[in-house]
């Protein structure tokens, strides 16, 4: 069953079958879901137990975050650092969710539910459908075989860790940076993008060596503001340079 009902914004209705959309979003749940066993195994490798390690994914689920924090805490950063660290990452879900909330058009008691799957990927997803219905499949789908699919994986990947014993022997700390770049690098479609992911990335790392764990990911979210106001600046000195000559 299909319907023609247009998505604010979009402007065309386009017909799309369920199991399309269906398809879609199980291909981004399970692919993505499955990276939950490198949170498992790194949060497990930073010293976090079983119950903390599930809880996290269980009440936070926001996988960026969650390597964030367990990232900061293993290279021996604040508690209250590490947190906030994750916090700042997490943020960009509640915009995230400004947007959903038109598209989704959800009753008032599902929002609050709704809302713990606002994430990257069931946004993407969802943003990709040309109709309200295609919409709700895209985001329900791909939420929920992600939430499930996520919290598994951490399980077995904490409970390898434990019997593999110290996990960086194994190489697997890169495992969260690694999961969180292939995540990244496909958003990066624009100059402004690509200029923004590379100040960050010159902050972070250059901060490392004099700053305490976690802070420096706070810093490099300047890269952000700073960039576009520069960007800004650069275009209000155009437009004056051509109010100039048409001036003259």
């Amino acid at each position: 069953m299909t319907e023609q009902t247009v998505v604010p914004d979009t402007g065309v209705a386009e017909d799309k079958p369920d199991a399309a959309v269906v398809r879609d979003a199980l291909g981004v749940g399970v692919a993505v879901g499955l990276s939950g066993f490198a949170f498992g195994v790194t949060s497990a490798g930073s010293g976090l137990t079983l119950a903390q390690t599930c809880a996290l994914s269980l009440l936070v689920f926001t996988g960026a975050s969650q390597f964030a924090l367990v990232g900061a805490l293993a290279a021996g950063g604040n508690p209250f650092t590490a947190a906030a660290g994750a916090f700042f990452l997490g943020v960009r879900n509640a915009f995230y969710g400004l947007r959903l909330s038109q598209l989704l058009a959800l009753p008032r008691a599902v929002r609050p539910f709704a809302a713990q799957w606002v994430i990257d990927e069931t946004t993407a997803v969802a943003l990709a459908q040309p109709t309200r219905r295609a919409v709700r499949i895209g985001f329900t789908v791909t939420g929920l075989s992600l939430y499930v699919l996520w919290n598994l994986t951490t399980l077995f990947g904490a409970l390898g860790a434990e019997a593999i014993g110290d996990t960086d022997a194994w190489g697997l700390d890169a495992a969260g940076p690694a999961v969180f770049l292939a995540l990244l690098a496909p958003m990066l479609r624009t100059a402004t993008d690509r200029v923004v992911a590379g100040l960050a990335v010159v902050l972070g790392l250059g901060l490392l060596p004099v700053l305490p764990a976690g802070v420096p990911v706070l810093v490099a979210a300047l890269a952000a503001p700073a960039v576009l106001w520069a960007r800004g600046r650069r275009g209000r000195g155009a437009a004056g340079d051509r109010a100039g000559e048409g001036d003259r």
